[in-house]
């Protein structure tokens, strides 16, 4: 790249309060628009920038040499969680064609859920959809409806996230298998199958988006890792939405962290050895389960915690994430766990290496 990005610190205070979100500028250039299969790499040839907290010191490699930085006894923590075909094609009274994004499944039986208008005729790419009224119901594919109930989130920027309840044909994961399709942004410019979009690990489907920081892991690799001493502990965090408004309020999403897990976890931190979460979702159920004296607990329910520096990470002292938009809230936790200095040189970095952004993109793993 000819020019450097400047990476900037910026207060954003509109609703959240106080917290420095990182801001710098993204290429297009360096937004994934394709699964790294079509572009002629196996999953895990991937880009890998691995970090130390410690030192700041930066390394670069292939996401399938990632044990060449992993230690016996480490613990790695991954999302079991699968992906679901989570976006449908919804018809107004007036025959305009939506597209529905289904987000969360709340303990009422409905769900939190995006409309999205398509912004072209070719229908690929979309934009959040605000003018709807409670009440309201909109056509599904074979027979379906869905009906707006209340906004998410009252005071949330247009109503963007409502609570809507679904009448389908089928139970709601035959349905979506049928006629659903993963949710795409405007970076990913083709539609891919489910396929695409699920880790090798997910064992029970939720989440309406892929838990994207373990994509890159192929069985072949898992099996050299636990060869090497390497400890694999699962937790279950279904993803609602990415959020495209930095300024609304943290929204729930359904965790379970085994007992197993907890108890691994917890002797990784009393020998101290590195406890990596793998995604930013990990760090979310774990840290909904850990108390003050960082002690994980087992756990099962709906969390809305937002980790922010002032709050700190408790849970675990590494992460492998792919790599966030300016000023995302996931940048938050990051620093939380790393440090503002250190995610800015890793940040600086990754745009001058050309790494790729998003859940097609690379990775980083980030270690004490």
């Amino acid at each position: 790249m000819k020019e450097t990005p400047i990476l900037l610190s910026m207060d954003y205070n509109e609703g959240l309060p106080g917290l420095p979100l990182l801001n710098f500028s993204l290429p297009p250039v360096l937004e994934a628009s394709e699964p790294p299969e079509v572009r002629g790499l196996e999953r895990d040839e991937v880009r890998l920038m691995v970090s130390y907290i410690s030192t700041n010191r930066v390394l670069h490699t292939q996401f399938r040499h990632i044990g060449d930085y992993l230690e016996p006894g480490d613990v790695l923590v991954i999302n079991t969680s699968g992906t679901l075909n989570a976006a449908l094609v919804a018809t107004r009274s007036d025959e305009t064609r939506f597209e529905l994004h289904l987000s969360t499944h709340l303990p009422s039986n409905q769900w939190v859920v995006e409309m999205r208008a398509y912004q072209d005729k070719r229908e690929k790419a979309t934009k959040p959809f605000n003018d709807i009224h409670a009440g309201e119901s909109f056509e599904l594919p074979a027979g379906g409806w869905v009906t707006f109930v209340a906004p998410y989130a009252p005071g949330a920027p247009a109503g963007r996230l409502w609570i809507a309840s679904l009448d389908l044909p089928l139970p709601v994961n035959d349905y979506l298998d049928q006629y659903g399709f993963p949710i795409r942004y405007s970076y990913v410019k083709e539609g891919w199958p489910l396929s695409y979009y699920q880790t090798v690990f997910a064992t029970e489907k939720g989440s309406a988006e892929m838990p994207s920081a373990g994509r890159a892991f192929t069985p072949e690799l898992l099996t050299r890792l636990v060869a090497k001493g390497v400890q694999v502990a699962p937790i279950l965090l279904h993803t609602g939405v990415a959020s495209s408004e930095h300024n609304e309020p943290v929204y729930e999403e359904y965790y379970r962290v085994p007992e197993s897990t907890a108890r691994l976890v917890n002797a990784a931190r009393q020998a101290r050895q590195r406890i990596i979460a793998v995604g930013t979702t990990v760090v979310r159920a774990l840290e909904t389960v850990t108390d003050s004296n960082s002690i994980t607990h087992a756990g099962e329910g709906w969390t809305d915690i937002l980790i922010t520096p002032q709050r700190g990470v408790r849970a675990v002292n590494g992460m492998l994430t792919g790599l966030h938009e300016p000023l995302s809230t996931h940048l938050a936790m990051l620093e939380a766990l790393a440090g503002r200095e250190h995610l800015e040189v890793t940040y600086r970095e990754a745009l001058e290496k050309g790494y790729l952004w998003h859940e097609f993109g690379d990775l980083h793993l980030i270690l004490p």
